[in-house]
C-alpha cells in the first residue's frame, strides 16, 4: 500500500517523464513511448517506470536504450523536480504489455465465439 506522499511523488515523477520522453521521440518517426505508471519504493530512493512503447516489435530494444541512457535521464528529471524532492530517486524502467495482453485476449475471444459451435441436442434412444 502506497502513501499519500509515494502517490504524490509517482504521479509528478510520471508527469515529467511523460514530457521527456514526448519531446525526445519526436525526432524518431513511428516510435512512441508513453510511461504508464511509475512505482516508487517506501524510503523514495527507486523509481520503477512502466513505459508502454509503439511499435511493440522494437520495444526490447528501445528499454535496452532506456535503461542505458537511465543516469542521463535522472540527471533531466533532477533539474526539472530539484525545487519539489531532495532526493532524485534512481529510475528503472519495464516494459508495460498490457495492452498487448488486452489484444491477445480479445483475439482469443474473437477467436473462440467464431468457432463455437452450438451443442448437439441430446438424442433420446
Amino acid at each position: 500500500m502506497e502513501t499519500t506522499r509515494q502517490q504524490k511523488i509517482s504521479r509528478l515523477i510520471q508527469k515529467e517523464l511523460s514530457d521527456m520522453f514526448q519531446k525526445e521521440t519526436q525526432s524518431f518517426r513511428g516510435v512512441l513511448v508513453s510511461v504508464s505508471a511509475v512505482r516508487i519504493s517506501p524510503d523514495l530512493s527507486v523509481a520503477r517506470g512502466y513505459l508502454s512503447i509503439f511499435p511493440s516489435e522494437r520495444a526490447e530494444e528501445i528499454l535496452k536504450n532506456i535503461n542505458t541512457n537511465a543516469r542521463t535521464l535522472r540527471f533531466e528529471l533532477g533539474k526539472r523536480v530539484r525545487h519539489q524532492l531532495r532526493i532524485i530517486p534512481e529510475l528503472k524502467f519495464f516494459i508495460d504489455d498490457t495492452l498487448d495482453y488486452l489484444d491477445h485476449i480479445d483475439a482469443l475471444l474473437a477467436e473462440g465465439g467464431s468457432s463455437e459451435k452450438s451443442p448437439a441436442a441430446p438424442t433420446e434412444e
